[in-house]
């Protein structure tokens, strides 16, 4: 069977299927109503809007406008047209355009086919027009560009000039009198010609005109000409009084009448220009409030009403409130509008089709595939196979997408936006060119442009025509159906879309045309034929992608072609997109001790290192297919095992190195090619940046497949690694790699750090320092560690802390800092290291363990830190000091490092010294024994503490050992004397012996000097610590006599006491003052008597007895002075009372006796009888004796005495 004769009617007969606005024959209208398909989503739309428009018929409303969006091709000026149809209710033949609908039961639902009933029985006038076609060549840029059109439109309705509005207001007027009809009549009389078919032509006429005006007597001559001057000026009219117009229409004509503006591709014709949304704002408004939906404007266009006003980003929600009523057309109502008036089938042909889909369904399926993301419909059943025959399901939508881009990048704009080409059109036009054929054939997608083909551009088209000429591409000279060529015109058609991918299956899946055809042989067509077209520059390829070049495109390709590009720039390329995309890890983490362990590597692609100052232990070397060098299989084997590299051998395809390169050369020519150039240009290169990405892209993808396919060395061998993905496989080489080039890495078994450092330093002995069990960590990285810092020490060199880090945190150790740290602090702890920092010793003994840490970890001391191997101390030494901690601290060590031994050695001294110090101050007080002995071990502990050097110490010990017993020996008596009673019965000796000294001038008693003599001679010994027990009872007997002696000699100094107190009291008491100074003058006396009666010294007691006599003449002069004082005041007293009683008796002032003289007063001299002899005894012998005594103390006493004077002598 024919695919022709599969239809219900004939598939080449004429179809209206693009409409153009404003061409309606009968009979086409006839067969546009007849065949117009209401599929579920229009039966929607006339409810919708035919609910929105019975709302002005019934009432009035301002929601006036209606917005009709569908994407290019969708039937949205079909749709408006068959609306102006109804809304009109337009006689077509011998039936109504309403009766169509009801005879065939167009509308399912009632109430709407009522409602459209009541708006075909409204008196209506219908205005239908494409704004483009109606708008003058230069009307959008006049602000007022639609109203305009509005206005034209609107004056032809009603019969008058469309092109000239001051023509259309002379008809107006005439038309209004009723005298339009005259006027033509009258025209036509002086001109010949009907005024319709004159009135364009204005400026030819305008005799005419103003003879026809003045033979009807409707102007005068000068008022014509006048008017006929102004009819040929710009003519502006506002939108206000536009509206009014209308309005003024409507009511004239009466009986509820309407005017609908129906307004085709309002979308396309405002573009990105607010003014004319504003514009369109403005008309749409005015006829809303003017005629409160009398008056209806109806649009379409390809966005709907949201995003328009949105992408203008000004204020038009008024607009939107207009356009209330909004009806959107999708894809599927273009397939339902398809499938009915073009691909319905007879019985017989869609029974023969369904049997045949069920034959080979399976067949069908693995023929038509698509590989990429977005869905494409295909066959869904036997049903679906037969309605859509011989066309595929995805070519609706991708059609609908293919015109879209093909409008907005290469078409010939006004002839697809006038609506020349619909979809329905192009499957009409595709089913005729297959109808001769055989049922199985099926419509490839490229029969499509051939139906397009004259409304493109010649930028496009010119590509395809060309290619008919080319030798290469088309060598038969064939007219058509050159396949080459149909893969050129598929790859032009999808060349804009995004819905589907350009790659080889797609294109195969696209040149489809029998669903017999062998898909592989034909996939190996496409791809010969896609060579061809890239070699002849006609198709270029990015990634996976094929892309159609424009003429502009190629000129621009030939430009990029001759970008130099020089090799090292790709290599560099490649290098930059796997270290730092694919692979992007600059270290390998060992999996042990929870990877403590990193190692970084050098990375280079063929012989090119990827950065400069690489220079590590290990690499990782990428050699790709441009690789200039040997590849052979015993050269790379040789080269892993020699390098110490993991040697990544990519395979022999050069896809991503081709992709880099075209990057690159458009890179380049993007960078020269900056200035502005045409529009269309810039267009390509925007597009080639895209590209470029794209390439870089595919590249990435290309380079991470071949790396994941690299064949991997090692050590001289080929890896076999488990995982497939990049990383994986890269690590677990180098991980290999790693296990061969750090093959010491292993001596640390323990890992350890500064905490461990710090817990160690701080240890008290040396058992604490090892592990639990007993064994040593990382013993083996100790003794090389040991063993390199003692190689140099040999040397006679010391090793920095940056020399170790230097050798062992690289091959074939790959240690870490906090590993060499601890090794150091180990070593250094154990004995086995000596340490100086800015050439002085260190060691625990001078130094914190937390300033031993920072030297050893801190970058401050990296080379500061000096290191040796350490001289150890010999056996006997260390014995000797030993037995002197046991012997003289009675202290033992059981550490083994001689550094804690000395600095605990050295810690009791310290501790010692402190002792001996306390022990000095005793010596201030008294003489007691056992000075020198703490003198000179102090000095001997001083000798010790001071060395720094262990070995020094441990010599000078050994050496002074005889001294540090003698010391221990002579110090326990020392030390037993002052922690016991010694001390003290010691000094209460030498207290009674100071006493006695004080006073044996006054003493003469044999019993106590003999006492004396024996307690001196035990405190004067060097060592009197055994005779101490004596001095008890010695001190008893010396207090026995020496208090009998003391209360000899007490006796005669209290009587004198007694006998000055008496005297003084005896004085006192005939004295008015007496009662108040009784008591005080007691008490003096008794503090006196109280000191002498305790006093335990005889030379103070002495004392006490002078002190006596001095109190009593001290107080008796006293006396004398108040005495004194008393009787002056008396004698003042005196003088006053006599004064005042003369002035009281009124005796005159002359005869008052005068004012006595004052009192005299004889002052008493208080002297003592020793004053006065000048010597406390007399020495008689003779009378001559007596006389010169007394005759010195007559003169003596005479001097004391004058005239005022009384002397009393106090023996």
């Amino acid at each position: 069977m024919q695919i022709k004769e599969m239809f219900a009617k004939k598939i080449d007969r004429e179809i209206q299927g693009v409409i153009i606005v404003g061409q309606g024959e009968d009979s086409n209208v006839s067969q546009e109503l007849e065949e117009y398909v209401v599929t579920r989503e229009l039966q929607k739309h006339f409810a919708d809007f035919y609910s929105a428009y019975k709302k002005g018929i019934v009432g009035t409303t301002p929601k006036m406008g209606v917005w009709i969006s569908g994407f290019f091709g969708s039937g949205k000026s079909h749709f408006l047209k068959i609306l102006s149809y109804l809304l009109e209710n337009r006689q077509v033949g011998s039936r109504k355009a309403l009766d169509y609908f009801i005879e065939d039961k167009k509308i399912v639902d009632p109430i709407v086919l009522a409602d459209m009933k009541l708006a075909a029985e409204t008196s209506t006038d219908v205005i239908l027009f494409n704004i483009d076609s109606k708008s003058e060549s230069t009307g959008k840029q006049n602000k007022d560009a639609i109203v305009n059109v509005f206005l034209k439109v609107f004056n032809e309705m009603q019969g008058f000039c469309g092109s000239i509005p001051h023509v259309a207001d002379l008809e107006r007027r005439l038309s209004e009198e009723g005298r339009y009809d005259e006027f033509k009549a009258a025209f036509e009389e002086e001109y010949g010609e009907p005024w319709e078919a004159s009135r364009q032509d204005f400026d030819f006429i305008q005799d005419s005109v103003v003879d026809a005006l003045v033979s009807m007597d409707f102007m005068s001559e000068v008022a014509a000409r006048n008017w006929c001057e102004k009819a040929v000026e710009p003519y502006t009219i506002s939108i206000e009084d536009f509206a009014k117009r209308v309005k003024t229409y409507i009511d004239r004509k009466g009986h509820n009448h309407h005017i609908v503006f129906l307004v085709d591709e309002i979308g396309q014709y405002i573009g990105d220009d607010s003014k004319l949304m504003l514009n369109l704002q403005t008309v749409t408004e005015e006829l809303g409030k003017e005629c409160m939906g009398k008056a209806w404007v109806i649009v379409t266009s390809q966005q709907d009403i949201d995003s328009i006003t949105k992408v203008k980003g000004n204020d038009f929600s008024k607009i939107q409130g207009r356009f209330d009523t909004r009806l959107s057309l999708s894809s599927a109502n273009v397939d339902a509008v398809i499938k009915k008036r073009i691909l319905e089938k007879t019985e017989t042909a869609a029974q023969s089709l369904r049997l045949l889909y069920e034959q080979k369904a399976t067949i069908i399926k693995n023929l038509i595939v698509f590989n990429d993301t977005a869905e494409k419909k295909l066959y869904a059943n036997e049903k679906d196979f037969a309605e859509v025959y011989p066309f595929v399901p995805y070519q609706f939508n991708l059609l609908s997408s293919v015109l879209t881009s093909i409008r907005t990048h290469g078409a010939s704009g006004k002839h697809l936006s006038g609506g020349e080409r619909s979809m329905l059109a192009l499957f009409k036009e595709s089913a005729v060119r297959v109808m001769n054929e055989e049922m199985g054939v099926i419509v490839p997608f490229h029969l499509f442009y051939d139906a397009l083909e004259n409304f493109l551009d010649h930028s496009h088209s010119g590509v395809i025509i060309r290619a008919y000429d080319n030798s290469f591409i088309n060598p038969s000279k064939k007219d058509k159906d050159v396949f080459t060529i149909n893969v050129l015109k598929t790859l032009f058609m999808i060349k804009y879309v995004l819905e589907i991918e350009a790659n080889l299956d797609n294109i195969t899946s696209l040149m489809i045309e029998n669903i017999d055809d062998d898909r592989l042989a034909l996939k190996g067509r496409v791809e010969d034929a896609l060579k061809v077209l890239m070699r002849q520059m006609l198709v270029q390829k990015n990634g996976s992608v094929y892309v159609f070049l424009t003429d502009e495109e190629q000129e621009v390709n030939n430009e990029i072609e001759k970008e130099n590009v020089e090799t090292p720039e790709i290599i560099t390329k490649v290098s930059e997109m796997i270290f730092e995309d694919i692979f992007p890890g600059k270290k390998y983490t060992s999996p042990a001790f929870n990877g403590r362990y990193s190692f970084p590597f050098n990375q280079s692609v063929d012989d090119r290192p990827y950065k400069a100052n690489q220079n590590y232990d290990i690499g990782i070397r990428v050699l790709t297919p441009w690789y200039d060098g040997s590849t052979d299989d015993a050269t790379l084997r040789m080269m892993s095992g020699q390098g110490k590299e993991v040697l990544v051998v990519l395979p022999n395809d050069a896809e991503f190195l081709t992709e880099i390169q075209a990057y690159l050369k458009i890179e380049g020519f993007l960078r020269k090619n900056t200035s502005t150039q045409l529009a269309k240009y810039e267009t390509i290169k925007e597009a080639k940046r895209v590209e470029m990405r794209e390439r870089n892209a595919n590249a990435k993808l290309y380079l991470t497949e071949a790396l994941k396919e690299a064949t991997i060395y090692v050590n001289g061998d080929v890896v076999r690694v488990n995982g497939k993905e990049v990383g994986t496989r890269i690590n677990e080489a180098i991980g290999r790699l790693v296990q061969t080039v750090y093959h010491k890495l292993s001596y640390i078994d323990t890992p350890m750090g500064e905490a461990e450092i710090r817990k160690m330093l701080h240890a008290s002995n040396q058992l604490s320092l090892g592990l639990e069990s007993g064994a040593e960590p990382n013993v083996h990285a100790l003794d090389d560690v040991q063993g390199f810092i003692s190689m140099n020490t040999r040397n006679h060199m010391k090793t920095s802390m940056k020399s170790v880090k230097d050798r062992f945190m690289k091959a074939p150790y790959g240690f870490v800092e906090d590993d060499v740290h601890w090794l150091v602090a180990r070593l250094f702890r154990r004995g086995d290291l000596t340490f100086t920092v800015n050439g002085a010793a260190v060691s625990l003994n001078n130094k914190t363990e937390e300033e031993i840490i920072s030297f050893i970890t801190k970058k401050a001391f990296v080379e500061k830190l000096l290191m040796e191997e350490r001289i150890r101390v010999n056996d006997k030494d260390k014995k000797a000091v030993r037995d002197v901690m046991k012997e003289v601290f009675g202290a033992a060590t059981s550490a083994e490092d001689e550094d804690t031994i000395m600095k605990n050695f050295q810690r009791y001294a310290q501790n010692t010294i402190y002792e001996l110090e306390r022990l000095e101050v005793y010596y201030k007080e008294h003489r007691y024994p056992g000075k020198k002995v703490i003198a000179e071990g102090k000095a001997l502990m001083l000798s010790v503490v001071q060395i720094q050097s262990a070995m020094d110490f441990f010599a000078t010990v050994s050496k002074k050992r005889d001294d540090f017993y003698d010391f221990a020996e002579d110090y326990e008596p020392v030390k037993a004397f002052f922690n016991g009673e010694q001390v003290t019965i010691f000094g209460r000796a030498l207290d009674m012996l100071a006493i006695y000294d004080d006073s044996k001038t006054y003493i003469v008693n044999s019993e106590l000097e003999d006492i004396v003599a024996q307690m001196r001679a035990i405190v004067r010994q060097e060592k009197p610590y055994a005779s101490i027990p004596k001095l008890p009872e010695l001190r008893e007997k010396f207090m026995s006599c020496y208090v009998k002696i003391l209360q000899q000699e007490s006796a005669p100094v209290l009587d004198s006491i007694d006998q000055a107190r008496q005297r003084v009291m005896e004085v006192l008491s005939i004295k008015e003052y007496n009662d108040q100074k009784r008591d005080h003058y007691f008490a003096q006396f008794q503090e006196i008597r109280d000191g002498a009666e305790h006093c335990n010294n005889v030379s103070s007691l002495r004392s006490y007895a002078d002190k006596a006599d001095a109190l009593k003449l001290r107080l008796l002069n006293e006396m004398d002075a108040l005495d004194n004082q008393l009787a002056q005041q008396k004698a003042d007293e005196e003088a006053r009372r006599k004064a005042e009683d003369a002035k009281q008796s009124g005796t005159p002032a002359a005869e008052v006796e005068p004012a006595p003289a004052p009192v005299k007063i004889r002052r008493t001299k208080n002297v003592s009888i020793k004053m006065m002899t000048g010597t406390a005894s007399w020495r008689l012998e003779s009378k001559e004796d007596i006389d010169k005594y007394i005759s010195n103390l007559r003169r003596v006493l005479e001097a004391q005495l004058d005239g005022d004077t009384i002397v009393n002598v106090e023996f």
